[in-house]
């Protein structure tokens, strides 16, 4: 019934609300935004794609926790950030030259994104060493029988393959990258290579870091404005000055992560992880043992 002479004494119905003016309706209140499942969505799929994100969230309150719980949500956060994922950490095998030791993964973050060595492992009844790592990925060669693992550390996830007879899988020379198919997580691809020496160059994403004596050079892969690609001389370091080296000293890449720009270099007495840009270097550990280094990156969450 309309009213006359003034507006409703009482608070308006929750749904809708009315107008001093007779009969005028307004439209619903909008929803406050963390209530709207979509945005929400969207706000925690933005967070830094490191181990603590998801479960710091997920304390926030139920809602929360069920939306960073969900499998197709933490899918869609690793594929979000797939292009710049974290270093966890590594993988190494010791070499002495008789046999291979068993593959150890060491962390590189601090707490609370520090991921526990054990979480991250995989046990073997023969010796066994990593080849590759990419896209979340690792290429193990088990010797016993010699064989081919594709492993995803996270997932837990394991594909073993056979080998070409061709190949001698038994030669410590053969080298090997998995990539992970751009179309999705699924699908991969293997490819190996058995040389007779190392090379001294490594390609980082767009960069070429060469080591000669205690020069390290770094070359990046630029692009004019007609889109011509071509080679340039970005910094030469010193690094013997940078890293109090003596004459003793030896220089020699051990590994690399193309998706943080950094790679691994042994000086003979120390491992030290130098990022390329901006350049940044810090010491890992003190050995005098070769060794071969390979950068875990990928998106994980603490406690999954």
């Amino acid at each position: 019934i309309p009213l006359r002479g003034g507006c409703f004494t009482h608070s308006p119905p929750p749904q809708s609300r009315m107008s001093c003016e007779v009969g005028e309706m307004l439209p619903p209140a909008a929803a406050p935004p963390l209530d709207d499942g979509n945005l929400l969505s969207e706000i925690l799929l933005r967070l830094p794609p490191l181990p603590s994100s998801l479960p710091r969230a997920s304390l926030v309150c139920k809602r929360w926790r069920c939306l960073t719980s969900d499998p197709a949500f933490a899918r869609r956060f690793r594929i979000h950030h797939r292009r710049n994922p974290p270093l966890l950490g590594y993988f190494h095998g010791d070499f002495d030259g008789l046999r291979f030791e068993p593959v150890h993964f060491e962390p590189t973050l601090e707490a609370p994104d520090r991921v526990p060595p054990g979480r991250l492992s995989l046990q073997f009844d023969s010796y066994a060493r990593v080849l590759g790592c990419r896209h979340g990925l690792v290429l193990i060669l088990d010797q016993a029988p010699v064989q081919l693992l594709v492993w995803d550390p996270v997932t837990g996830h394991q594909h073993r393959l056979p080998t070409h007879t061709e190949f001698d899988l038994g030669n410590f020379l053969i080298n090997g990258v998995v990539l992970r198919s751009a179309a999705g997580e699924v699908h991969f691809q293997v490819v190996l290579v058995v040389s007779d020496y190392e090379k001294r160059q490594r390609v980082v994403v767009g960069w070429v870091c060469s080591v000669s004596g205690f020069t390290v050079q770094l070359w990046k892969r630029k692009h004019d404005f007609d889109g011509v690609a071509s080679w340039g001389m970005e910094r030469t370091i010193e690094l013997d000055k940078l890293l109090s080296m003596d004459s003793e000293d030896s220089l020699t890449i051990q590994g690399y992560a193309e998706d943080n720009n950094l790679a691994f270099l042994w000086t003979g007495r120390s491992v030290f992880m130098v990022k390329l840009e901006p350049f940044q270097c810090e010491k890992l550990l003190d050995t005098n043992k070769w060794d071969r280094y390979y950068p875990f990156e990928t998106v994980y969450a603490a406690g999954t």
